[in-house]
């Protein structure tokens, strides 16, 4: 893999979806907004020279794939749900160098005034992979 400063980017910032993660029952059968920002490392060269869809990655797809696992069966953990976005785009995007999904969870159940809670997973065909979280 180039190193990512040298290569382009799709970004796809708040992508708003209703979903009903968490470990307590009232964010299971009342649901939340979540916030979804994507960023994929990828190469434009071909899709610069083309102007053809085909030669690139579909950011649509992209948004609705993530609006599918968001919106999909309950999980407890939002890093689980920012995993699974992570590895299926990396899946279905197999020119990508490397993701980053962002999953906000604004309205957590944290008794303390806050602005945003968030999980940061990131993907790289390098074989690198971590997330990095805030909720339990």
């Amino acid at each position: 893999m180039a190193d990512r400063s040298e290569l382009d980017r799709i970004e796809l910032r708040g992508l708003k979806v209703r979903g009903t993660h968490g470990v307590f029952e009232h964010e299971k059968r009342d649901g939340q907004d979540f916030l979804v920002d994507l960023v994929l490392w990828t190469d434009f060269t071909a899709a610069a020279a083309s102007d053809d869809l085909a030669d690139t990655v579909d950011y649509g797809a992209l948004a609705l794939f993530a609006r599918d696992v968001v919106a999909g069966p309950s999980l407890d953990l939002i890093e689980t749900v920012a995993s699974r976005i992570a590895d299926g785009i990396m899946e279905m995007a197999p020119g990508a160098d490397a993701v980053e999904v962002t999953l906000h969870k604004p309205q957590a159940p944290i008794p303390a005034e806050f602005a945003n809670v968030a999980v940061v997973a990131h993907r790289s065909r390098a074989g690198g992979s971590a997330a990095a979280g805030g909720e339990r």
